[in-house]
């Protein structure tokens, strides 16, 4: 006999919620890698190479378009002798990295639960 689907109490989000906005930001596969390694100061594109060495190149230049696209990234053109491009963060990216150093904190925390874990026996009464 199949379970019946009970009604959804909780209210409806907000039209354009904050937060579904910030997670669509930081939601893509290397964002918060990429924010990440962009907090320390400007970056070019083979520094963010060696920065996350298991991006492909075409994920990484697809999220920093988004993320300039969503103003959270900036593209400077250095005029350089050949031409290099510059990404750094712009004040929204800034406001983002400590979301981001929040979500670590909480993943150490439960790396460490999980191996503390691993060395209890586990009592089946």
């Amino acid at each position: 006999m199949a379970l019946k689907i009970r009604k959804n109490n909780s209210p409806e989000p907000p039209y354009s919620c904050p937060l579904t906005e910030c997670m669509s930001v930081i939601g893509g596969a290397w964002t918060p890698n990429v924010i990440w390694s962009l907090s320390g100061g400007p970056r070019r594109f083979s520094e963010l190479r060696i920065d996350i060495p298991a991006v492909s190149p075409k994920v990484l230049t697809t999220r920093l378009r988004e993320l300039e696209d969503r103003g959270v990234v900036n593209r400077k053109v250095k005029p350089t002798s050949p031409p290099s491009v510059e990404y750094s963060l712009t004040v929204h990216g800034h406001q983002i990295v400590p979301a981001i150093e929040a979500l670590v904190a909480v993943g150490h925390a439960l790396k460490e639960r999980k191996s503390a874990g691993k060395g209890k026996s586990k009592n089946v009464s």
